[in-house]
């Protein structure tokens, strides 16, 4: 299986995760405990959304979708939402001043970001679902 395919099905288990885990820490005024790992998560797919299509993969808005689908599941303060899509925009803007043409090196970090992202997604549910 690609890397590609990989993260998928690890992102809908962490979807699936923030969709069903109580919001307590929020709740409580406080963050919670997978924070920096959600963080780095929407730096990861923002990367992803620079760098996948300028690589040639038909994925156009697929990172942009799955970052949305993640917000959505999270249901975010607007402080936090806008955190989040602040690490996915410094995720795409890295890459942008970086890339203008699909090299070996893009490649490369295409497919590091796509296996770091479907363990992180892996490793916040397994870590946090029992929560």
């Amino acid at each position: 299986m690609t890397a590609s395919r990989l993260i998928a099905p690890c992102l809908l288990l962490l979807l699936a995760f923030l969709a069903a885990a109580p919001a307590r820490a929020q709740n409580e005024g406080g963050t919670p405990p997978y924070e920096g790992d959600l963080m780095r998560l929407a730096e990861i797919l923002g990367a992803l959304h620079y760098v996948r299509p300028l690589c040639g993969a038909a994925e156009d808005s697929r990172w942009r979708d799955e970052m949305a689908a993640l917000i959505a599941a999270e249901a975010p303060s607007d402080t936090r939402r806008g955190q989040l899509i602040a690490a996915f925009n410094l995720g795409y803007e890295s890459y942008k001043q970086v890339y203008r043409s699909c090299t070996a090196s893009a490649e490369l970090a295409s497919q590091r970001y796509l296996e770091a992202g479907a363990k992180l997604s892996r490793d916040i549910a397994a870590r946090y679902g029992s929560n």
